[in-house]
């Protein structure tokens, strides 16, 4: 390889000065350049997601003790 060879002392350096400007941006675009949703939309959709969550999971057990039950009886018959 050609090029200049850098300490690994100083790679970790840099790397890790690169590391916490990031976090430093990243907060800094969070906070200052995002347009987040209102309170009240986000509670709607959690509410909104929890509830369709719910008739998912309730509509798999259903269907998991539909299939289960059929099958006990179909091995019954042998």
């Amino acid at each position: 390889m050609s090029g200049v060879r850098v300490p690994q002392s100083v790679q970790n350096k840099i790397g890790k000065m690169n590391f916490i400007q990031y976090i430093k941006d990243s907060f800094d675009e969070l906070s200052n350049h995002m347009t987040w949703i209102s309170k009240e939309d986000a509670q709607k959709t959690t509410v909104t997601v929890a509830v369709f969550t719910i008739v998912f999971a309730l509509t798999v057990a259903g269907i998991d003790y539909v299939f289960q039950t059929g099958l006990d009886n179909f091995f019954k018959l042998f």
